[in-house]
């Protein structure tokens, strides 16, 4: 979602009211084709992974928003315990039929039972959660000295390609709550909701001061695997069939230009924040 805040859907974001977190249909849309979901969205770095489970104090995660398991099974990979928190329950079943343990819910009304966890993460969906009474439940779920680690995955297509994605998208939907800007740079789009990420930390008052880390690689798209992927972006996952079909067409048409593939820079921003010490929450396993 280059600049938009689900992941790569060129150049679209979120209007600033509502919120991202307020957008309930558009946050619980995302289980309209499960699988083109999970073939389609990128993985994140290893080395994002690495670091995040080397600087936990332990291995049992919570991911918040955790859709088809795409970040919750790397995490396994890397030899953590996984609990996923979803509320699209198409997505959570296809979670659990990868082997990673789902509990349907949003994260503000799910209920803890006591449990606690070393780290809780959440994959380009924390802009679907209210972002301080977010972090206070992620506080009072996480061990002493456990991190919050919200990331993004932010992409950069060539301005072609995403002129030609946001000329399609507002003549499919000259409605449609997103801001489009061709012209714009991905990483400035997406300030704001790290800022919004960060601050909902600082504001719940039980973490020390936000960070920032990122991870940068490129990666080639073929024509196929961009318009594969377009489809799983919140600005087109309500579209009628027929509009995502025009989309697409026009976007295929500017990468075939290209010669049918190009490379886009991506880069993973990742705020993350450790829980204050204290005693021990009841609970704790």
């Amino acid at each position: 979602m280059p600049t938009s805040p689900e992941q790569r859907e060129q150049a679209s974001r979120p209007a600033p009211d509502p919120q991202p977190h307020q957008a309930r249909q558009i946050a619980e849309s995302f289980g309209v084709d499960v699988e083109r979901y999970d073939r389609a969205r990128p993985r994140y770095p290893d080395a994002m992974v690495t670091r995040i489970v080397a600087a936990s104090p332990g291995s049992d995660v919570l991911d918040v928003g955790s859709g088809t398991g795409i970040e919750a099974r790397q995490f396994q990979a890397a030899g953590c315990r996984v609990l996923g928190i979803e509320p699209d329950a198409r997505m959570a079943d296809f979670a659990r039929r990868g082997g990673v343990q789902t509990e349907v819910a949003t994260f503000e009304a799910w209920e803890t039972a006591g449990r606690t966890f070393d780290v809780v993460i959440s994959g380009t969906a924390w802009h679907w959660v209210d972002p301080v009474s977010g972090a206070r439940k992620a506080a009072d779920v996480l061990r002493p000295g456990g991190r919050i680690a919200a990331f993004w995955h932010v992409a950069q297509p060539p301005t072609d390609v995403v002129a030609a994605f946001a000329t399609a998208y507002r003549q499919a939907a000259p409605d449609a709550p997103f801001t489009l800007d061709a012209g714009s740079n991905a990483l400035d789009g997406y300030q704001a909701l790290f800022t919004t990420a960060a601050d909902g930390i600082r504001e719940a008052g039980s973490f020390d001061e936000p960070e920032q880390w990122r991870f940068d690689q490129e990666r080639v798209y073929t024509r196929e695997q961009w318009l594969d992927a377009l489809p799983t972006s919140g600005a087109l996952t309500r579209l009628p069939a027929d509009a995502v079909t025009a989309v697409l067409a026009s976007v295929g048409a500017a990468v075939d230009r290209r010669g049918g593939s190009f490379t886009v820079h991506e880069t993973v921003v990742v705020v993350t924040a450790v829980r204050s010490g204290g005693a021990p929450q009841a609970g704790r396993r």
